[in-house]
């Protein structure tokens, strides 16, 4: 039995550890502990169309600690939806973090792995996709062309998409997504505790006109010269450039022996490219000196922007959810966390997810590894399958012509 004993430095970071986490207000925290069903709603969504895909309590086919259970889906080509309630809350003057863990165990091809943040009354028994929402956030995978962070945000009713791309992880592990957004309108996105995005709501969506834009007075001065080359006045084209053919008889060529010119026409040899030919001819560029840019109109104050001091605020979050389309199922959700403070997030990731992180590796890699040694053994007793058919089909065919070696020689005897 370990026995703690009293480090001063090992004290001092418990005490700062736990000043840390008082003064976090966590608004919702789930582990999936037991119990969480009650806690839970799994909607009817797509439930009469007999689409409605059914959840697992589980830690997954890997993992690095076979306690620490989450929710995955388990059926293919399925909706799912389901969702938490929470006491309403303003995030009004408050930084507001949004955090879960997702693994995707099926190699996703297709499918969603985020969740939603929602606002006023939801009857959770019906939340599906049609469900207005405000915040949606997390990864999305589909084919080649769709592998990115998701970060929508509700305003004024209009759902808007982040316009910077936030490249999301693709491969089977447990990796922990958070958003952060804060009072003065900025924003990060982290991916495993590493920042990998951020910036303001005023630039990185589209919630507000823009504050400048291109004055629509503005004309480009005649005598303005955008043209950052020009012809070489000095470069002149070779004579008798253009008399040169892009193609010549083949000097090799000759005319057959058996080639009749009354029957056949005359005779004219195959042509070959000349190696003298060039192409067409263009004259050479030069830096234009009078060369001014790119001419850009000036801008000027928007009109139409109004600015919004609360643009960051949602005022009645309530609910959390997960609501998606999977083509392959096995993705699984765990910690999910709603609060007020990034380094309690950052600790609650370091806890469950950066602790269990290297074995649940070891037990990814010996889980592909029995796969793959599996697969050799199906191989191999196919293999051995064919060549005792084909064995059989060799000694069945000597047995034929064992039967048919008798009055076959009889035959012979009787024509002779």
């Amino acid at each position: 039995m370990a026995i703690l004993r009293r480090n001063p430095n090992f004290l001092s970071l418990i005490f700062f550890s736990l000043i840390a986490f008082v003064s976090a207000e966590v608004f919702f925290e789930e582990r999936f502990d037991d119990g969480w069903e009650d806690r839970w709603v799994v909607s009817d969504w797509k439930k009469d169309e007999n689409m409605t895909g059914v959840w697992n309590y589980t830690s997954g086919k890997w993992n690095g600690d076979p306690n620490d259970k989450g929710i995955q889906t388990s059926e293919d080509y399925r909706f799912y939806a389901i969702s938490a309630q929470f006491p309403e809350f303003s995030n009004k003057d408050k930084i507001l973090v949004f955090q879960f863990s997702v693994k995707h165990e099926q190699k996703l091809d297709c499918g969603g792995g985020y969740m939603k943040l929602l606002s006023g009354e939801v009857d959770q028994k019906i939340f599906g996709g049609d469900t207005p929402y405000s915040i949606m956030f997390g990864p999305d995978i589909c084919g080649f062309a769709t592998k990115k962070v998701h970060a929508i945000l509700t305003y004024n009713d209009t759902n808007h998409l982040i316009k910077k791309d936030v490249p999301c992880e693709t491969d089977q592990l447990t990796h922990v997504y958070t958003f952060i957004l804060r009072p003065d309108a900025t924003y990060s996105i982290l991916i495993d505790n590493q920042e990998k995005q951020s910036g303001s709501l005023y630039t990185d969506w589209d919630l507000l006109p823009p504050r400048k834009i291109k004055d629509p007075d503005s004309k480009k001065p005649d005598d303005w010269d955008d043209n950052e080359y020009i012809p070489d006045p000095e470069d002149k084209k070779p004579e008798g450039y253009d008399d040169v053919p892009k193609e010549i008889p083949d000097p090799d060529a000759k005319k057959p022996e058996d080639w009749d010119d009354e029957e056949d026409g005359a005779w004219t040899p195959p042509t070959i490219p000349n190696p003298e030919y060039k192409g067409p001819w263009k004259q050479k560029e030069m830096k234009n000196p009078n060369y001014k840019g790119k001419w850009k109109a000036p801008k000027i104050d928007n009109p139409d922007f109004k600015d919004d001091p609360d643009l960051y605020v949602y005022p009645k979050l309530k609910y959390v959810g997960i609501e998606l389309w999977q083509v392959k199922s096995g993705t699984l959700f765990d910690n999910v966390l709603i609060c007020d403070d990034p380094e309690y997030a950052k600790k609650l990731a370091e806890e469950t997810w950066g602790k269990q992180k290297d074995a649940e590796k070891v037990a990814f890699d010996e889980a592909e590894k029995k796969k793959e040694e599996e697969s050799k053994s199906d191989a191999a007793d196919s293999d051995a399958e064919d060549e005792d058919e084909d064995a059989e089909e060799a000694d069945s065919d000597k047995e034929d012509n064992a039967d048919n070696a008798g009055p076959i020689e009889d035959d012979v005897k009787d024509e002779l």
